[in-house]
């Protein structure tokens, strides 16, 4: 029960990127990457405009969004966000 109050909802915009390219900014802008590496089973992460990622909890509700800008509506939990929802 403790958990479940320290997990706050909110709205976190980014970019849904691949695990292995999060962490080079060159690659933010590149969806055929970010979509190749997913389908290759790097997992998708969001990457917000100030560099923090967050692992994907639903990975299923992001996938199609590869490489795309996103408002991803959930609660995060350490670095990890449980998806609500997802709007481009």
């Amino acid at each position: 029960a403790f958990c479940a109050m320290s997990a706050m909802a909110a709205d976190f915009t980014g970019t849904i990127m691949d695990a292995k390219c999060s962490t080079n900014k060159a690659m933010r802008d590149n969806a055929a990457c970010a979509e190749k590496c997913i389908k290759g089973g790097s997992p998708a992460v969001l990457v917000t405009d100030e560099g923090k990622i967050y692992k994907i909890a639903e990975q299923d509700k992001v996938v199609a969004h590869a490489g795309h800008k996103v408002t991803i509506s959930g609660t995060v939990d350490g670095d990890t966000i449980k998806v609500d929802s997802v709007k481009m």
